[in-house]
């Protein structure tokens, strides 16, 4: 098993793209492009960050240890957010998935009223390297039955855990989209009704779950209104390939209280 501060090392370098914001609704608001460095300093004992903005300041960091908000997988990819969530005041996370010359990160944010207020969808490239970016996600693009493996890590840093995942997609004879998850022998079926980039998991008024397809074959999960007192997920997904996708989820106990993240590799069959 590499140590977090290894697995944190595999994202340096000169990574070029851009902050592309979202309304709630998945309306672009504005498009910056960004060019950020992640460079080992005193044998990679210390890690510089320097992010390049259009009109912007450089915001420069530097790190020698990790904060208690984020967790990394062994290729790289991660996440860092709050790790509690409490009334009054915002919430918020990044999902970030690394693969080969590129990075696809879901910045996902609730106001004070815990409500979602908007995205930021960041995509990167190594610098010198070709990039071919997929197109917008569609729901054709999931339909059907995807096969997977999930690596789930915990904040105490107890050994991870790895189980297989089924995730199929299909419509009803109505026209409501119907997903059904199994994480090993645990099944979940929800359904749907899609508007445009919109998938809203509508079956509960309380707790209103959105999809939202996005460019570069991404996609993000959140509840449109956090509620206290109940558990909670932030997912983001990133289909790789036409028969690849990665899935990541972050989530929260009823205490609020930030217990695990997992990553999810499936294809589709």
């Amino acid at each position: 098993m590499k140590s977090q501060w290894e697995c944190f090392l595999q994202n340096l370098g000169v990574w070029e793209g851009s902050f592309t914001n979202f309304s709630p609704e998945g309306t672009l608001v504005k498009d910056t492009p960004s060019r950020l460095l992640l460079e080992g300093l005193n044998n990679n004992q210390t890690v510089r960050l320097t992010l390049s903005r259009s009109g912007r300041d450089d915001l420069v960091k530097e790190y020698s240890s990790l904060g208690g908000g984020v967790l990394f997988f062994e290729n790289g990819s991660f996440s860092e957010g709050l790790i509690q969530l409490g009334p009054f005041s915002e919430f918020g996370a990044e999902l970030a998935f690394v693969h080969e010359n590129r990075r696809l990160r879901l910045v996902q944010l609730f106001d004070k009223n815990s409500q979602l207020n908007g995205l930021t969808l960041i995509r990167e490239h190594l610098a010198g390297t070709q990039t071919a970016e997929r197109p917008s996600l569609q729901i054709d693009d999931l339909l059907g039955e995807w096969l997977g493996e999930a690596v789930t890590i915990y904040r105490d840093l107890r050994s991870p855990d790895i189980y297989s995942t089924t995730l199929k997609i299909q419509f009803d004879d109505t026209g409501r989209l119907i997903q059904s998850t199994s994480f090993g022998e645990r099944t979940i079926t929800s359904t749907a009704t899609i508007k445009g980039s919109i998938v809203l998991f509508d079956q509960d008024p309380q707790k209103q779950v959105q999809v939202l397809l996005l460019p570069d074959g991404a996609s993000a999960t959140s509840p449109l209104k956090v509620q206290l007192r109940q558990p909670l997920f932030l997912e983001a997904g990133w289909l790789i390939q036409p028969n690849l996708r990665q899935r990541m989820i972050r989530s929260y106990n009823e205490k609020g209280e930030w217990v695990s993240l997992t990553l999810v590799t499936e294809e589709r069959v």
